[in-house]
């Protein structure tokens, strides 16, 4: 296969027009030339794939510590099993707002089954990031007193640290981080904030995003 580009711009002062078909732009070394001339997640949401969700207000039960299956105080996303979509993590976000009882590494962990959820399972009502659109997540996401995981999560990334100073000096190292569409959760695939020790109680607030893409 030959593609052969011209170097340069197409159009120095207008568009392109609709239905045109110009070459491809290359540089003057035979590099082909890319922008993206939207914001990166634009293109997503606008096609009504892109979903977010937070919790409205803070979280009265203490974090559960470590990696086991009775999950409190934070959040779950879940991607149901037998969903005819990839849940794929763009962005989470995490905050405390008082000091903290115990110093902890705040990460993202992840696990897979065919058996649901279970538990107290309070949804965070996830909607689209297309404000207006009325599209609807396949996925669901929950904050709970006590969510029952079906299986043992693994931590997948790290994204920062708690320590027990007061709220007047830092306190925690990150408060959004971009997981740039690594961490894919197939159906039946869930998603937790991760907390290495207990948290205190009315201290918690977390957002999670992500994009839907037909598998």
């Amino acid at each position: 296969m030959l593609i052969q580009g011209s170097v340069g711009p197409q159009a120095t002062t207008t568009s392109v027009s609709p239905s045109v078909s110009p070459n491809l732009r290359m540089g003057n070394m035979g590099d082909a030339i890319f922008s993206e001339l939207q914001p990166r997640y634009y293109e997503s949401t606008y096609r009504r794939a892109s979903f977010s969700g937070a919790n409205q207000s803070v979280v009265t039960t203490a974090f559960t510590a470590g990696l086991g299956t009775t999950y409190t105080g934070g959040l779950v996303l879940s991607n149901p099993f037998g969903n005819t979509y990839n849940v794929v993590l763009t962005k989470v976000g995490v905050a405390f707002v008082v000091a903290q009882t115990n110093a902890a590494v705040i990460g993202v962990a992840a696990g897979q089954s065919s058996t649901a959820l279970s538990g107290t399972l309070t949804s965070v009502a996830p909607s689209s990031d297309l404000i207006g659109s009325g599209a609807s997540p396949t996925a669901q996401l929950y904050s709970s007193a006590s969510i029952t995981l079906p299986v043992a999560p693994v931590l997948k990334r790290i994204i920062g640290a708690v320590d027990t100073g007061a709220l007047t000096v830092a306190t925690f190292g990150s408060g959004i981080v971009d997981l740039e569409g690594g961490i894919i959760l197939p159906p039946g695939g869930f998603a937790t904030i991760y907390s290495s020790a207990t948290g205190t109680v009315s201290s918690f607030f977390g957002s999670m995003a992500w994009c839907e893409v037909p598998i």
